[in-house]
Order: C-alpha cells, then sequence, then structure tokens
C-alpha cells in the first residue's frame, strides 16, 4: 500500500501521523472517492474528481484543490507503478476540530492511497436490507466517509451469503447498494433507480447510461423478484451480474446484461479518462 498524507509519501504507512481529532475520525465529517487502478492507469480520474468536488461542497467542507489531488494520485500511481488491478482512494475530512459536531479551524485533511486488490467475481449475490436510504437527508447523494449504515448492512448480507446489500428508500422504492448502483431488466427494458431515490450519482452507472443508454425511474422494492435480469455497477466491479437476489436464483449473465459488460469492457479500454 502506497499513503500520501497532506503533501509526502508516508515511508511507512502503518505509522501515519493522522490527529486522533481529525473529524473524519471523530464524526465521520469527510467525503471520498474510490477509483480502479487497471495495469497501473487509474481509470476516470476527471469524473471522480468532480464528484468528489460535489460531495465536499455538498458537505459545506472547502472545495478540494484539484490540481493537488491530481498530484497527489500521479505520486501515489507513480510509486507503485506495477498494480494490475486495484483500488485507489482520495479521502478529503474536516481536519483537525474539537470533539464536537463543530469543525475546528486547521483546514482540512487529504490522504491519497492506492492498493492491489482482486478483481471481482463476475456474478455476485444480493440481500436486500431491513433498514432504508433517506433520499431526504442533507447528506443524500454525497459520497461521505459516514458509512456506519453501510458496514452494518454489509456484514448482514455477508451472513446471508450475499456479497452486497441493497437498500430502499424511505417511500419503498428500490435505491442502491451500500457501494453500488442497481440496474433491472424487465421485457428487453433496462431500468434503474433516478437519483432522486437518494441513490448516489455513480461514475459507473452514468457511464453504462451514456453508453448503452437505461431508464431512469421508481421502482418499488417488491418488482425487485420480477427482474429478469439484475446487475450491479460500481469502479471496481465494472458491470457484475446478480444470480440471487434474495432466496431467487437468476441465469447469468442475462442477455441484456451480457451487452452491456461488453459495452463497457470496450468503451473504457479505449479511453482511461470517459
Amino acid at each position: 500500500m502506497i499513503v500520501w498524507l497532506n503533501g509526502a509519501v508516508l515511508p511507512d504507512p502503518s505509522s501515519a501521523g493522522l490527529s486522533v481529532l481529525d473529524h473524519g475520525l471523530t464524526t465521520g465529517d469527510g467525503v471520498f472517492e474510490t477509483l480502479k487502478i487497471v495495469d497501473g492507469q487509474p481509470f476516470a480520474v476527471t469524473k471522480h474528481l468532480e464528484r468528489l468536488v460535489r460531495s465536499a461542497t455538498g458537505l459545506g467542507l472547502p472545495a478540494p484543490d484539484v490540481v493537488q489531488v491530481e498530484d497527489a494520485i500521479a505520486t501515489v500511481v507513480k510509486a507503485d507503478p506495477d498494480i494490475a488491478f486495484g483500488r485507489l482512494r482520495i479521502t478529503y475530512t474536516g481536519g483537525v476540530s474539537p470533539l464536537s459536531s463543530e469543525r475546528g479551524t486547521t483546514g482540512p485533511t487529504l490522504v491519497v492511497a492506492s492498493q492491489a486488490i482482486k478483481a471481482p467475481a463476475p456474478a455476485s449475490a444480493i440481500v436486500t436490507v431491513p433498514w432504508v436510504r433517506n433520499e431526504r437527508s442533507a447528506v443524500a447523494g454525497l459520497k461521505t466517509t459516514s458509512y456506519a449504515e453501510n458496514v452494518r448492512a454489509l456484514a448482514y448480507a455477508k451472513e446471508r451469503g450475499a456479497s452486497e446489500a441493497i437498500f430502499a428508500n424511505t417511500v419503498g422504492n428500490l435505491c442502491e447498494g451500500t457501494g453500488s448502483n442497481i440496474f433491472c431488466v424487465y421485457d428487453g427494458e433496462l431500468v434503474t433507480p433516478t437519483l432522486e431515490s437518494g441513490a448516489l450519482a455513480g461514475v459507473t452507472r452514468g457511464l453504462v447510461i451514456a453508453w448503452f443508454g437505461a431508464v431512469e425511474r421508481d421502482v418499488p422494492l417488491a418488482k425487485l423478484a420480477e427482474a429478469d435480469e439484475i446487475f450491479l455497477t460500481s469502479t471496481t466491479r465494472d458491470v457484475q451480474a446478480v444470480h440471487r437476489a434474495d432466496a431467487r436464483d437468476l441465469t447469468t449473465p442475462g442477455e441484456v446484461t451480457a451487452a452491456v459488460a461488453k459495452i463497457f469492457a470496450e468503451r473504457s479500454a479505449e479511453d482511461i479518462d470517459p
């Protein structure tokens, strides 16, 4: 793992000098982005940095210095150029602050780290969870570091043999996974929940819509059981078929899922920063 913290690569990531009073630690006051690394190159940097800025300003943090973040990414990638498949994480927090919800005045903390990971399986099982996303929350649609409910939901799913948990929102419509967007196929039509459902505007989600096309509309959670095909999208999953949704098995990959995955693989290989 390579870690860049506030201007410098750390010789030993395990001894990072991050304050115990950092607001990202004490309150979850921060935002982040995860980029895919393929053959030593980060994918879709521009779109991820645009969302980092949206999330930060939406949370009330100062806009990150995009040039500084780009330099940090380049430094981290150069320090470990041989990652065949990996994750690059940008974390931007409220910085050193009081032991309360009030922010301090020292300025934000910026961390960029990379790590080689295993490529995800071609298909996944999903489980719907008994908790909901609040589409009217102050942080709805922001990629914040307040991930406790995602950690709890993912553990619930894994206890049931799945690799992703799926949320409805407060009005009972399908929303998203803990770290993924969800697409369903009904009679050949590709559908994904609207952003108004509370779902994050995933970078991979947006590329699938742009490159393949999908209808964005509200989907009642009960309709998940009627989908002919289901797939997830995320930075490291790309387009991942779902072979089991709760207790229902699906044949994978379905025709539409396979077509979307093919187009995504071809287009993303042609342009590292679409």
